[in-house]
Order: structure tokens, then sequence, then C-alpha cells
């Protein structure tokens, strides 16, 4: 049998969790810019919703310290059950076992706060107990400190888990462009999430093959009057 971290990520082999992305949470990261690190949470929430991945939500002490998550990863999966904890460890709490284990997948991606406590314990434990294998989502997960951040991962990666970025994880699940149902959908996240590529795609779009401005309304272009 082949080793299953060879094969690379689909729609129909991975599940997704969200941990603890909570404003006190967010408070403490120093490894990553706190609007960067939120771009990609929802980018990442935004190409799971494009390709049916299921996706966990779990919570620790909302409203004695850390807040409820952020809105923008709510809008984007309405109605979805946030699964609370008191535990630091996600796998310790078993509303949080049954989900993963409802889903049926064994491939686990996985973006949270913070790496060296939250992830670090969920991701160890997932896999020793639950022989799950976790996709550890660097850029759309915080540390305390960068050091925090990058020794958790080393330790998960020695370990065994599968370091990864979000927007890796969304072309990988896209994977050929000539899947259309899902590639305008992708083009828009990548338009909205992913900085400089998506700017690009905005230049191309318009310059390039002549597609209207990606902007609601109508905005008319006044020509330039050289000057006397």
């Amino acid at each position: 049998m082949s080793d299953p971290k060879l094969q690379v990520l689909t729609p129909q082999n991975c599940q997704l969790i969200f941990i603890d992305h909570q404003p006190q949470m967010a408070f403490g990261v120093q490894s990553i810019d706190r609007q960067v690190l939120k771009n990609n949470v929802v980018g990442l929430a935004k190409a799971a919703k494009i390709f049916n991945i299921p996706t966990t939500i779990t919570t620790v002490e909302t409203e004695s310290f850390s807040g409820f998550t952020y809105p923008e990863l709510l809008d984007v999966f309405p109605g979805q059950k946030l699964l609370e904890r008191t535990s630091m460890n996600s796998w310790d709490d078993q509303k949080v076992r049954d989900a993963l284990a409802a889903n049926a997948r064994k491939k686990v991606v996985v973006s949270g706060l913070w790496t060296e406590v939250c992830n670090n314990t969920f991701a160890l434990c997932a896999m020793d107990e639950g022989g799950y294998e976790i996709y550890m989502v660097a850029d759309a997960s915080g540390g305390i400190t960068k050091e925090g951040h990058e020794y958790a991962m080393q330790r998960m990666i020695q370990a065994g888990v599968v370091p990864v970025t979000w927007q890796q994880v969304m072309l990988e699940w896209q994977r050929d462009w000539a899947r259309r149902d899902t590639y305008d959908a992708v083009m828009n996240v990548v338009r909205e999430h992913s900085g400089a590529y998506g700017m690009g795609v905005d230049y191309a779009y318009t310059m390039v093959h002549k597609a209207p401005q990606r902007a609601s309304g109508t905005h008319e272009i006044v020509p330039a009057v050289p000057a006397k």
C-alpha cells in the first residue's frame, strides 16, 4: 500500500477543522500579522465551502474568556454548530471526536489558534489515538511568538504532521483549471484573498481578456485631456 501522505488532498478524501478562531485568542498572536491571519482563515473557509468539505468549528470558553468566533468565518457557514469546550485540547472533547468520526475521512486539515497549544495537542492526540492524518495550515494558524509557532510546527512535522498553506490546499482541491464547475468560485476567492496573485488575476481579466471590472455598479472612465 502506498504512503497515504503521498496522496494529494481532494474534495472527497479530507475534512477541515477550525480551532478557536476567537478574538481573545487572536490578540495573543505574534507569529503572523493578525489581519493577514484572518484573511487566510476566511479564504480557506470559502474554499472549503466551494468544494463541500465537511467542516467542524470548535471554540473554547466563548463567553468567559475568548469571545465569539470571527463573524467573517461564521458568515461562510450560516447555521453551523459551534462545538464549545473547556479543554485546550480539542481532542479531549467527545463532541469534537464524534464530529470528526461522523465525517469518515482520515485526512484532517487544521487551522487554529494557538499553534503551540491547541493545534499541537490536537494534532498529536488525533494521530496517536484516532489514527488521523493531520495537515496543518501554517499560514491560517498563529502562535504567541514566532518561535512558538515555528518550533510547534517543527515538533508536529517530526511527529508526522504535513505542513501546508491555505492557497496550497485550495489549489490542490481544484487541481485542474478545466474543472469549470468550481473555477469561477475559486477565482473569486483568489481575487479577494490572495494578495498579489489576486491583483494579477484582476489585471489579466480586465486588460488581457477585456472582462468587466470587478466592481458593483458602473464606473465611467473620463478620458484624460492633454495638458496645454
